[in-house]
């Protein structure tokens, strides 16, 4: 008798209808597994098999054949285990489904039936939405999850006897609850208010905020480089629905979500500096999502930027200018977004009192110079705003008076947002400054006569690329939008070439 299920694999971050094909038919006992399985679809036979057993239903002792189409892709994942299990006691006779409609049915099994948790539901629960399948079936630490991907009913279950009863109309099953937006709003345990001084480093932050511009800071150690980054989350807009989706639909990838539901915070993401290549950009013989993607919609926070080993570095220049990462194997390729805003923190050389006034360098010119070399010129062209930070000073943080809090930032930063959303609202692959491209330079970023001259002196000086050039651009337009001003003034492009004359 032949039985068919419908489930779902993960590729990149989308998911893949599977359609499980079961046969069970008079022959010797064989169970086998067709269609291109990953490893730990092969080992789900003996899942199988003792789940189904310790539930109290017949593993049947003839021929087996599951088929998993479409045959050209690799299956991988546990969550196969659930569906072949219910086509075999589908095709067996031992179940019939009652009521009309396909069911998306996902899950790991343990030997004694139990339903256990699985991750990239999001992406997978999704496709019920798109085939308008009648229901997703999944582990009951799921459900919440899948919830927020479809408006499908779903089901969540903790047993298989559980699953085969919704499915033989035996039991009503339990409806996940879906979350308001209110169950899920976004709160931080650090503050700008905390940060005392360092206001030229505070408003350029801002600016880098406001336009999704790339940073990098350099000063002297305790300068309060690492503080300042921490708190850039807090002054960033609220995630849109399709952010937060797109956001969780990673951290669900790679198993990593924290809680059921959308993520609400932005993500900030600070790998230590000894991050290897595929860890930070992504890939593997399956290819799972870097710290490059996992910053998407967020910040990615390189401490110690010239600590970090070259090769990691230089893999980072594609995803910083198309906003996504490619993995290409040899059976799948699969695309990760990696829509995120870098902030790199360094010391200014080896011993990290070079620009310290109250210290005295150790460092040769030529320790210096190797020093700053170990970041290439390609890279830093690719960051918006470079600045220095300065000691902090014994008056401010001594002082008794906050600095401003997030709160009155992130005001200011969303309201320039929406200029920018308003701006680029017939532009898709657009949603901030930064992401402009020369086309939309030219439209949006006109300047005067003053501007020009003003412009052309400092590419003269500061010896600024063709990208340097357009990125003084991009940022001058932000703070001209910070400021709630339609033109580009020359007080705004004087702020943005402050913000790249100091290079390394």
């Amino acid at each position: 008798m032949l039985a068919r299920v419908f489930t779902s694999s993960v590729l990149g971050i989308d998911g893949l209808l599977v359609e499980v094909e079961v046969d069970v038919s008079f022959g010797l006992p064989h169970f086998g597994i067709v269609g291109l399985p990953g490893e730990e679809v092969r080992e789900s036979r003996d899942r199988v098999r003792a789940a189904l057993k310790n539930s109290g239903y017949i593993f049947p002792a003839e021929r087996i054949v599951v088929n998993l189409a479409p045959a050209a892709v690799r299956k991988t994942g546990a969550s196969f285990d659930l569906p072949i299990a219910v086509g075999i006691a589908l095709a067996s006779g031992q179940v019939t489904l009652s009521g009309g409609g396909d069911f998306l049915v996902l899950g790991e099994l343990s030997l004694n039936g139990n339903l256990r948790r699985i991750r990239g539901v999001l992406c997978m629960a999704s496709v019920a939405e798109r085939h308008r399948l009648a229901a997703v079936l999944l582990p009951a630490a799921n459900s919440r999850e899948a919830a927020v991907a479809t408006e499908r009913p779903v089901f969540g279950a903790t047993t298989l006897t559980e699953v085969l009863e919704i499915l033989d109309g035996r039991s009503e099953g339990k409806l996940a609850p879906r979350e308001s937006p209110a169950q899920t709003r976004e709160t931080h345990d650090v503050d700008f208010s905390e940060v005392r001084g360092q206001e030229h480093a505070k408003r350029a932050v801002e600016v880098a905020a406001a336009g999704g511009h790339n940073i990098l800071m350099s000063g002297p150690p305790g300068s309060g480089k690492t503080m300042i980054a921490r708190r850039i989350p807090t002054i960033l807009p609220e995630l849109e629905r399709e952010e937060a989706l797109e956001t969780t639909k990673i951290f669900s990838v790679a198993g990593l979500l924290k809680r059921d539901g959308l993520m609400r915070a932005r993500p900030f993401r600070a790998p230590h500096h000894t991050v290897s290549d595929v860890a930070l950009i992504g890939g593997g013989t399956i290819p799972r999502p870097g710290e490059v993607s996992l910053a998407n919609h967020g910040v990615l926070f390189l401490d110690e930027f010239t600590e970090f080993r070259r090769s990691a570095l230089e893999v980072m220049r594609q995803p910083l200018e198309d906003r996504v990462v490619t993995i290409a194997r040899a059976r799948a390729t699969a695309t990760f977004p990696a829509n995120f805003m870098l902030v790199a923190a360094m010391n200014p050389c080896p011993c990290g009192n070079l620009t310290d006034p109250g210290k005295a360098c150790r460092c040769t010119a030529r320790d210096v110079e190797r020093y700053r070399h170990k970041i290439s010129g390609p890279l830093l062209d690719r960051i918006d705003i470079h600045i220095e930070v300065p000691p902090a000073r014994y008056t401010d943080i001594s002082g008794r008076t906050a600095g401003e809090p997030s709160a009155s930032i992130r005001h200011r930063v969303t309201r320039a947002r929406k200029v920018q959303a308003s701006r680029f609202e017939l532009e898709p692959m657009v949603f901030a400054n930064s992401q402009m491209p020369v086309r939309l330079i030219h439209s949006h970023c006109r300047i005067d006569k003053e501007g020009r001259g003003l412009l052309k002196s400092a590419c003269t000086k500061l010896g600024l690329s063709a990208r340097s050039y357009s990125k003084v651009l991009k940022v001058a337009r932000t703070i001209a939008d910070l400021d709630g001003t339609p033109e580009i003034e020359p007080r705004h492009l004087a702020e943005a070439i402050q913000y790249r004359s100091y290079e390394l």
